[in-house]
C-alpha cells in the first residue's frame, strides 16, 4: 500500500495483526516504535514493524512524504488497529 502524508501531518498510533516493512519513497518520515527512541527516514531506508508493535508516522519533511507498506497479516484480520492516547 502507498501512504503519503502532507508536510507536518500525522498518522495517530496504531498496531497491525501482522508484520509491517516500510519502505520510504520520499520525503523525511518519522517514526515512533513502541519501546524504542523515535528515528527519521529518508527516501531509501527502511523499517520493519513486528506483529502487535504500536508505532506512529509523520511526515517532519517540507514536502510530500510517501511510504511503501508491506503487510503480512492472516487473511481475515483487520489491517489495522487505532490505540487510544494516554
Amino acid at each position: 500500500m502507498r501512504v503519503d502524508l502532507a508536510p507536518g501531518v500525522a498518522f495517530p498510533p496504531h498496531r497491525h495483526p501482522g508484520e509491517e516493512i516500510i519502505y520510504v519513497i520520499e520525503g523525511l518520515w518519522e517514526y515512533q516504535v513502541e519501546g524504542k527512541p523515535p528515528v527519521t527516514l529518508k527516501a531509501g531506508d527502511v523499517l520493519f514493524i513486528p506483529a502487535g508493535t504500536v508505532h506512529a508516522a509523520k511526515n517532519v519533511g517540507s514536502g510530500n512524504g510517501a511510504e511503501l507498506a508491506t503487510y503480512i497479516v492472516e487473511k481475515g484480520k483487520p489491517l489495522l488497529e487505532l490505540v487510544p492516547t494516554r
